[in-house]
């Protein structure tokens, strides 16, 4: 059950950074048609808008990357060989990011806190929807490292498979 609400969460994400991505593309193309075309006038909103599809996009595409393994790791020691012993490098890997998970969470309710009744200079948009992004990035992270972390519990019970 746990598992198909991440699935479906996932694939929320997936079309939310689909939605951004195309969504950056109209203000950052106002901003470049008006500074060297002349074609339209310049915005001001429009880099505030961009900002702010840019900061989802990174934050949104962290929480996929998280999901799918593909989020920054160093190797510092051999693969080994035994399933048991890498299921146990990646716990570690898997601890590490949920500490960075557990950071953006606190001190993301506080940054969320913080801007709850700010707005956003130019274009006045409320502040909570850029803030509310860090917070929703680490407790996503903690549920995708959850998954993760049961699978690895798994394969040390389990080596054969």
């Amino acid at each position: 059950m746990l598992r198909r609400l991440l699935d479906l969460w996932y694939a929320v994400l997936r079309v939310a950074l689909t939605l951004l991505m195309a969504a950056l593309v109209v203000p950052v193309t106002m901003q470049v048609l008006s500074r060297y075309g002349g074609i339209i006038p310049r915005y001001l909103w429009t880099e505030e808008v961009a900002r702010f599809c840019f900061v989802w996009i990174i934050l949104i595409g962290a929480m996929i990357a998280v999901r799918d393994g593909t989020h920054f790791a160093v190797d510092l020691l051999p693969q080994p060989r035994d399933p048991r012993r890498a299921a146990l490098l990646r716990l570690l890997v898997h601890l590490a990011v949920a500490v960075v998970a557990v950071i953006f969470t606190v001190y993301g309710w506080r940054f969320v806190r913080f801007g709850w009744n700010q707005t956003s200079e130019i274009a006045e948009l409320p502040m909570i929807w850029m803030f509310v992004a860090f917070p929703l990035a680490g407790i996503t992270w903690l549920a995708f490292l959850a998954e993760k972390v049961a699978d690895e519990l798994h394969t040390i019970r389990h080596p054969e498979g």
